[in-house]
């Protein structure tokens, strides 16, 4: 989504839209139309500046993203340390 570039299924992390906030859903259990993008906090950075969420939802209007910003940092920040 933010970087457009192709990959896996399982390399890409699903989000969906609840009341106005971008969650992230690693299970792909959520309700709802998802998108899906990479793990990395330059990809989110891209998809947002493009505002490809709204996009993506088929929603009006701005969606806030730092709750799935925080889950990719978490993630990022995890995966270099091991």
């Amino acid at each position: 989504m933010g970087c457009r570039k192709r990959a896996a299924k399982h390399q890409l992390l699903r989000v969906t839209a609840v009341e106005g906030v971008c969650v992230p859903d690693p299970r792909g259990a959520l309700p709802g139309r998802g998108a899906h993008l990479h793990p990395d906090p330059a990809c989110l950075d891209l998809a947002v500046r493009r505002r490809a969420f709204p996009r993506a939802f088929r929603l009006q209007g701005v969606l806030d993203t730092e709750r799935l910003r925080g889950f990719i940092e978490e993630r990022a920040g995890g995966s270099q340390e091991t």
